[in-house]
């Protein structure tokens, strides 16, 4: 098992490496706004929800016919992984071309051509990334059955560490190698999986002859007792809506504190994967000794999700480390630990169902970012945009009914639904008490846009204009 943890690992690294510099590429061809931003982070989590639903349904009508052990199966995704570093810059090239002999004078019609090139270039990439946990499942569930049922949350979690690196170790690249040499270190190292996995196969002849010795011991796919419905899948949803809608939401709110765009989305997600890292590490050693949770960690997931607010407060003179560490990591951590626990429990180690599940919660990944770069931004202030994205967890800590079931046990001690409606008026209170960075100018006038938020300040010969794009912050005098 320990060598999945490594190939994940790397593999999460790749990931995200690519992730942040497909972005910079993006908007060096076609533009650096927050829509564009909500573009690119839906359009990569589509390919990883397309992938990883299409893995499992394909290994759940193939899987038992399948003539390769699945690890070469899964060395064969990470080297065409690997590719991308050789294209996606010259298809996104490729792309700004084609958009500028449009003539597109319409905002929206140019970010709807905009995405079209954008999901054409990465949506294909990213369906491999997506498809690499169904595989290393199924070869988990072949060869270390008795691991199979929290296989998810075991390659969950050497992926997010993985994600932490890359998220930050290749700003250092960029620095010493540019753009180009950081995709060709993505791409030797997804060769590597490559190579290892391959090798890895050799070593175990055996490998190749575990699906049919699984068939003729009558173990080849082992029923599930209990059905577990379709909360669960709602749940994971509403996590991946909720958590890469706030992203989007805190690129803009934390601007004025942390600085240019590339490093503040880095800081951003550097963060919010170690805190998520940590969560799932909670979970996989709380998982084994429980079947179910308190009550109120969906309501503090609720709370949670708005101590930005608080974090970016301009009363409060805090370092820009600090601000981050306060709005983003509580938040994180818990959707660590709910996330891979949804999963594991839907899916008890299958394939098809681990694919089903992590797509669905893919889906709300995507739907997200695109609601708050083009709805919530463009309408309401960050506090109220925050608040839409937390009320589905605020609303779960008030009404148990909404909760899955194995939540809704007459075990439940009366502390904690009473914990619950505490948190929630903590909540609200946060909403209604708390300064935004705009409040600290006396007069003012707001407008915004999926660009932009436009402050207006003073009178006379002392007005200002404050421009607070998705990346920077400029003064007009």
């Amino acid at each position: 098992m320990r060598w999945f943890f490594v190939f994940f690992f790397i593999s999460g690294f790749c990931s995200l490496l690519y992730e942040v510099i497909w972005l910079r590429l993006a908007m060096a061809q076609f533009g650096v706004t927050s829509a564009l931003v909500s573009i690119v982070l839906s359009t990569f989590m589509a390919g990883l929800g397309l992938g990883s639903w299409g893995a499992g349904r394909l290994i759940r009508r193939y899987g038992e016919r399948l003539r390769i052990p699945a690890l070469r199966l899964y060395a064969l995704i990470e080297l065409f992984i690997g590719f991308s570093a050789l294209l996606v810059l010259h298809q996104l090239q490729w792309g700004r071309s084609l958009l500028e002999r449009t003539g597109l004078s319409s905002s929206w019609a140019y970010y709807l051509a905009s995405g079209i090139c954008v999901a054409f270039t990465l949506v294909p990439w990213c369906a491999f990334m997506g498809a690499t946990i169904p595989v290393a499942m199924l070869a988990i569930k072949n060869d270390f059955s008795n691991e199979s049922p929290r296989s998810f949350s075991f390659l969950y979690l050497s992926n997010v560490l993985g994600a932490v690196a890359g998220a930050t170790l290749p700003l250092l690249f960029i620095e010493l190698v540019g753009f180009r040499g950081t995709l060709k270190v993505g791409m030797i190292l997804n060769v590597l999986i490559a190579l290892g996995a391959i090798g890895l196969t050799l070593r175990q002849r055996v490998a190749e002859e575990s699906i049919q010795l699984a068939e003729d011991s009558g173990v080849t796919s082992s029923p599930h007792s209990l059905s577990p419905g379709k909360k669960p899948l709602l749940l994971l949803f509403a996590t991946g809506f909720t958590s890469m809608g706030m992203e989007v939401v805190w690129i803009r709110q934390f601007a004025p504190y942390v600085g240019t765009m590339v490093y503040s989305f880095a800081a951003i997600l550097g963060l919010y994967l170690v805190a998520t890292f940590l969560g799932s590490t909670i979970y996989r050693h709380w998982g084994p000794r429980h079947k179910k949770e308190a009550v109120l960690v969906w309501a503090l997931l609720g709370l949670f999700a708005l101590l930005p607010l608080l974090a970016t407060n301009p009363e409060f003179h805090l370092f820009s480390l600090l601000r981050l560490a306060i709005g983003i990591v509580p938040f994180s951590c818990i959707l660590g630990f709910v996330t891979p626990m949804l999963v594991d429990r839907f899916s008890e180690g299958d394939p098809d169902r681990a694919g089903r599940a992590y797509a669905i919660n893919i889906m709300g990944c995507i739907l997200g970012p695109l609601l708050s770069g083009f709805v919530l931004l463009p309408l309401m202030s960050e506090r109220w945009a925050l608040f839409i994205l937390a009320l589905p967890w605020l609303a779960i800590g008030l009404r148990r009914v909404w909760s899955p079931a194995w939540l809704r046990l007459d075990t439940v001690p009366m502390w904690q639904p009473a914990s619950s409606y505490a948190i929630v008026l903590v909540a609200v209170t946060l909403v209604f008490t708390n300064k935004a960075f705009e409040d600290q100018f006396v007069p003012r006038e707001v407008l915004r846009d999926n660009t932009a938020t436009s402050i207006a300040m003073g009178k006379g010969m002392y007005k200002h204009l404050l421009v607070l794009l998705c990346y920077k912050l400029d003064t007009l005098s």
